[in-house]
């Protein structure tokens, strides 16, 4: 059997690696061993996270909990390679862009271990983004590099990776999200009490908000939350505060924008939950990159809190639209999803829920020495010297 020691470190994570699993478990000639960072160290979300989406319990917890980037990056480094020395697997695999995906694979190349990137070659060309640098470094260390949409694999290009070991694969979060949509939660079960009113029987706007450009900044964080104030008069708004968001708000005196009637405040909701509500949102804002993509699959409209994405496809064929932080882009963001029911989009290429699969079929083969062809690009085996 082949081992492949496969990461996973945060709640955005959680969603990307539960198929890759569970497609690793199906297979005759690989053996995956989970490693969980800690990163995301909330124990019972993390419980929740694992039971609702058929996570297995992580072989290890390195428990590594919170610090600054480059601490937490230091310290899950410091805690993994021990994991390897011991385990010696044929490959490491890493997902998305958080700190537990670059410091892993840093120190799977330093070992001479191939390192295989889901989500690979996602760009928001925002290098204040502590998540840009996390992707593009990652990206260049690897051996293989899954991506979501083909404008990632030129991104992957120009940024001189050989073709070779780019294999454009699909969307592993859409994988999470077809097979768990029957199991969404629905909005009245999450709501309780508050439906009662039929505050949202012509429907809701659902905000999540995090980003340090967004909250971090308290000028920010207060013009955004006075926007939403203006929102709810329109439509009410259902809010999960973000545990950096709620604290910022705390701090800094903000609650008040959001005593409202017609704004629902929530504490963090479990995936199911999130997925419940999401499905049905008249609009999503948001500045997180997966509810970018879910929110297309879902055909919900969405309206991006940031001045970029690097999920470009999302906009340019899904019902994505990139506003910013600006309060009069917001408000004729709304208007237009109110009046014209907003943009419809369409489900890209190969986002079908068989991500996971076509992943698992490739690194088979690439175990196997073989070089295979996958939508007319050879992929080679690349080993690095160190």
């Amino acid at each position: 059997m082949n081992k492949i020691v496969c990461v996973v470190g945060a709640r955005p994570n959680f969603m990307k690696i539960a198929p890759v699993m569970t497609a690793l478990r199906g297979s005759a000639y690989l053996q995956p061993y989970l490693v969980h960072t800690g990163q995301h160290y909330d124990q019972e979300m993390n419980h929740r996270f694992f039971q609702q989406l058929g996570i297995p319990q992580p072989d290890v917890d390195l428990e590594v909990g919170s610090a600054s980037h480059a601490v937490q990056t230091a310290e899950i480094m410091r805690r993994f390679e021990p994991v390897l020395d011991r385990e010696r697997p044929r490959a490491v695999l890493v997902v998305g862009d958080v700190n537990s995906t670059i410091a892993c694979a840093l120190v799977a190349v330093k070992k001479g271990i191939p390192v295989i990137h889901v989500e690979a070659g996602l760009r928001s060309h925002d290098r204040s983004m502590p998540e840009e640098i996390n992707r593009v470094m990652t990206d260049q260390i690897s051996d293989l590099l899954f991506t979501t949409e083909t404008s990632a694999g030129e991104n992957l290009k120009r940024e001189g990776i050989d073709e070779r070991r780019i294999a454009f694969v699909g969307n592993v979060m859409i994988d999470t999200l077809k097979r768990q949509l029957i199991r969404a939660v629905p909005l009245e079960a999450t709501l309780g009490a508050n439906t009662a009113s039929g505050l949202f029987s012509s429907g809701y706007a659902l905000l999540t908000l995090h980003r340090p450009s967004n909250v971090d900044d308290p000028e920010v964080l207060a013009r955004l939350l006075k926007t939403i104030r203006k929102i709810s008069d329109r439509l009410p708004v259902i809010f999960p505060i973000h545990p950096r968001t709620a604290k910022q708000i705390q701090a800094e005196k903000l609650r008040v924008y959001l005593d409202s009637p017609r704004i629902v405040s929530l504490q963090p909701l479990s995936y199911l939950q999130m997925l419940g509500l999401m499905t049905k949102a008249r609009v999503v804002l948001t500045d997180s990159g997966g509810i970018q993509e879910e929110t297309t699959a879902l055909g919900v409209p969405c309206i991006t809190l940031r001045e970029t994405t690097e999920r470009p496809i999302t906009v340019t064929e899904g019902t994505n639209t990139v506003v910013g932080n600006d309060p009069s882009r917001i408000k004729g963001a709304l208007s237009n999803v109110l009046e014209t029911g907003g943009k419809t989009g369409r489900i890209p290429e190969k986002w079908d829920g068989r991500a996971a699969e076509r992943i698992v079929a490739i690194i088979e083969r690439w175990f196997a020495d073989e070089s295979i062809k996958q939508d007319g690009h050879l992929i080679g085996r690349k080993r690095h010297s160190c």
